[in-house]
Formats: C-alpha cells, structure tokens, sequence
C-alpha cells in the first residue's frame, strides 16, 4: 500500500481509504491540544512522505482492529519499523494498551529509555510526560509554561518548578532547570547532602 496522508502522530491513511493506528505505541493528541502532538504528527510526515511505500504486518498476539475501526499495525518503509524510529526519536512513547505487550515491546521500552535519557523529543520539550506505557501518553497541554505539565503540575519544595510525577532523578531534569534549589519537602531525595541544592 501507499500513503495518502499522516492524520497524527500515530495514525494514517492508506492507499485503500483504511485507518491504520500504529501498534503499541502513542504520542500527543493532536485534539486536546498537548504538548508536542503537532511536532509528533511533524515527525512521521518526515518518516513518511505522501506516496511512501508501506508494507503493514500484524502483531499474531494482539488486536486486529481498535474500537473506532482502524487497522492495528507495525508499519514499514523499506527496512525501517517506522513504530520503533517513532520512539527511538522521542516522537512516540511505548503504549501497551491492556497491558499487553507485543513482539517488540522489550525493544520499545529500551528504545524509549534512552529517549528520555537524553530529552529527546517529547521526553525534553513536555517535561511533565512519564514513561507509563500500560497507559496512553500525556504530555500536557502545549500552552503552559515551559511547553508542558498544565498550570499547577509542579511539585511544591522545588525551585524553578518540577514536574509531578512518580519519579525524578537529577539526570532527568534538563539543563535549563539547573540548579534546582530544594524550598521545602523533597519527595525526589534531589538534596542527598543536606546543601538546599538538588545534586
């Protein structure tokens, strides 16, 4: 099949009028407007120029089709698992959705990982965004400042703002954040030494 258009980041049409969702994985929504859903959609446009040549495989383990119809798939342009370049690039985050894993969901996780280790593309522009992937990703809404996390997601004890979220280590903080001054509680562990500054 071919490409008729990228509808988001993990959507498209083929040539056949199908609705094809990329499988196990999931990026901004464009509709509600959040964080980097439009760079997302940006991305794959770049993988996928119209007319590119798909080769669509299903994952034996998974679901066919999703609730509204579309064709889940891993997709293909020659060689390349557009699904695991998606992620690999920070456009995508890995999405299991039920908690089901399919036959590269080991490779995903890596993938997406050394992502976020590096603020590569959402992991570095929507920094309220956590690796979950039994749940659908959320970035935040593009409006807010710091182009993530919506008004009130900071964790109170930091300065400048942190972004809620299960986890943080000082490595995953980005640069343009540091130093990060420890106002009060310290649910993060950043001040290990006691100094008021996140190590």
């Amino acid at each position: 099949v071919a490409l008729r258009r990228v509808v988001d980041g993990d959507t498209i049409v083929v040539s056949t009028g199908a609705y094809v969702r990329f499988l196990q994985i999931d990026t901004p929504e464009l509709s509600s407007n959040e964080c980097y859903a439009t760079a997302a959609r940006a991305a794959l446009e770049r993988l996928l120029p119209v007319g590119s040549r798909l080769r669509l495989v299903r994952d034996p383990g998974l679901d066919k089709v999703d609730r509204y119809g579309r064709r889940l798939r891993y997709v293909y342009r020659g060689r390349l698992n557009v699904n695991l370049e998606m992620v690999r690039r920070g456009a995508a985050a890995p999405y299991f959705y039920r908690g089901d894993r399919g036959r590269f969901s080991g490779r995903l996780l890596t993938l997406a990982g050394a992502a976020r280790q590096a603020h590569r593309g959402l992991w570095g522009a929507c920094p309220g965004t956590r690796l979950q992937p039994d749940d659908a990703v959320s970035s935040g809404s593009a409006g807010a400042s710091g182009g993530g996390g919506s008004a009130g997601s900071c964790e109170p004890g930091y300065s400048p703002c942190l972004p809620v979220t299960g986890d943080l280590d000082c490595a995953d903080i980005p640069a343009s954040k540091k130093p990060v001054h420890v106002t009060g509680s310290d649910p993060y562990r950043l001040d290990g030494n006691g100094d008021g500054l996140g190590d």
